[in-house]
């Protein structure tokens, strides 16, 4: 993901944030960036607000993405890892314009997301590669295909859009809003 996002980048928003991770990446690449991260999950919230305390540029905010995310500025950045994936799929689009309206012009997005495997077989061998019995698969899981999510993006009006890694149902999407 870091060899996508551009060489400086002063705001970042940070969705499905968990316990902080990208914005602690981000941070070391960017020390003075300004840091939003937003998460629905209690123990989440409270490693990520813990990792950050003492950190006045970075805010870590409750939002649950079921619903749209509130104004929160325009972002150099915008990222994800692992979160949209449990959306609708209606949500997931409307989720894509919203980030979209977020970026500042040259922004970028990256999100590294679980996608749907193009066949059940496929879908089963990607189960079995991370030793999941199929009885035990997410229920949470609204998986769709990435090529989906690409035309979504383009339609929407991102740039530069492509899958820059892939392996089975993990996958790196970014994409970009023109300068």
């Amino acid at each position: 993901m870091l060899e996508h996002l551009p060489a400086k980048a002063t705001r970042i928003l940070d969705i499905g944030t968990g316990a902080g991770r990208l914005i602690g990446i981000a941070k070391q690449r960017w020390p003075e960036v300004e840091a939003v991260g937003v998460d629905f999950s209690p123990p989440m919230l409270e490693l990520s607000r813990a990792r950050f305390a003492g950190d006045s540029s970075v805010t870590i905010m409750a939002h649950n993405l079921d619903e749209p995310l509130p104004d929160l500025g325009m972002f150099d950045v915008v990222m994800s890892s692992f979160a949209i994936h449990h959306l609708t799929h209606a949500r997931k689009r409307s989720l894509y314009g919203e980030v979209f309206n977020m970026l500042l012009p040259g922004g970028v997005f990256c999100n590294l997301e679980h996608v749907a495997s193009p066949s059940e077989r496929l879908h089963h061998e990607f189960l079995k590669s991370m030793d999941i019995a199929p009885e035990n698969d997410d229920p949470s899981n609204k998986l769709l295909d990435m090529e989906t999510q690409l035309r979504w993006w383009r339609e929407i009006g991102f740039t530069d859009v492509d899958c820059h890694w892939k392996w089975r149902e993990l996958a790196l999407l970014t994409g970009r809003r023109a300068a």
